[in-house]
């Protein structure tokens, strides 16, 4: 795996932390980069002792989107680029993308976006995808595909009407305005908003609490909030009644109704 990406895995709270490290290109999506991400989840999905996960970007930027130099008029190679394969070339380019935006939303473990700087195009999609936001007073979301004549093929078309409400969600696709810091806020895009030399602090104490909860619990409660996304209540009450026998069963559940009683913090185990 090359240097685009950064795994560091704290072994004693239970989480890794992902960086997207092009901070000379503002962390943008090349296809290495794409490459070493996904490798990267794959990694931490498999790993029982993380728990939960961080996204976050080096330098001044989380994310700025696909890298320019890789498409049209750039100077790299990459599968977004026009080529002689055509569209269906290009169609089958977005492979990558689908298996890294895919890789975070439907991991079971909780998977939080440290948001320093921009978040453009694919790296709003991408900060999208996660399942918790903090953001520094610097964040700030585009989804910038409008003008470069784009389609937003990374997610956006489908996450942003479901975290932003369908108008706004309008509004950023149509426009390409920046979505500011205080409006993610109030809209409820931004989980929090803290200091820029706070922020890899507050994901981290985020991600230790996380991964100190019971992680069956946990893990199908993510699950069945995204596959929830597609059901009626009916079908819902019937897989979460599947879901909490699971749970009632086990034996976290065992200790922390223990701990409970004994007024003391409970130790999960994920079994």
């Amino acid at each position: 795996m090359n240097s685009s990406v950064i795994l560091d895995v704290n072994s004693e709270s239970g989480f890794a932390t992902l960086t997207l490290n092009r901070p000379d290109r503002l962390n943008s999506l090349s296809n290495d980069l794409l490459e070493s991400l996904s490798q990267h989840l794959e990694q931490v999905a498999a790993d029982d002792s993380i728990r939960s996960v961080i996204i976050t970007g080096a330098g001044r930027a989380f994310c700025s989107g696909a890298d320019t130099d890789e498409m049209a008029g750039g100077g790299g190679e990459g599968p977004h680029k026009p080529s002689l394969g055509g569209a269906e070339a290009l169609r089958r380019g977005f492979k990558l993308a689908r298996k890294v935006i895919l890789g975070i939303y439907e991991m079971e473990k909780p998977v939080i976006a440290a948001i320093n700087g921009s978040a453009v195009g694919a790296g709003f999609d991408l900060a999208c995808a996660c399942d918790i936001r903090i953001g520094t007073g610097s964040a700030r979301f585009m989804a910038a595909y409008i003008h470069v004549g784009l389609f937003p093929g990374y997610g956006g078309i489908w996450l942003y009407p479901r975290l932003l409400g369908s108008a706004k969600a309008a509004e950023l696709m149509y426009t390409g305005n920046f979505m500011e810091v205080d409006e993610a806020k109030s809209l409820g895009f931004l989980n929090s908003v803290v200091e820029e030399d706070d922020l890899i602090g507050a994901a981290e104490k985020m991600a230790h609490q996380i991964a100190a909860g019971p992680p069956i619990a946990i893990r199908l409660a993510k699950t069945m909030m995204r596959r929830g996304m597609s059901m009626d209540l009916e079908t819902s009450l019937e897989m979460s009644a599947a879901a909490e026998a699971i749970t009632l069963s086990s034996e976290d559940h065992v200790e922390g109704m223990g701990a409970l009683r004994q007024k003391r913090r409970p130790e999960f185990k994920g079994i």
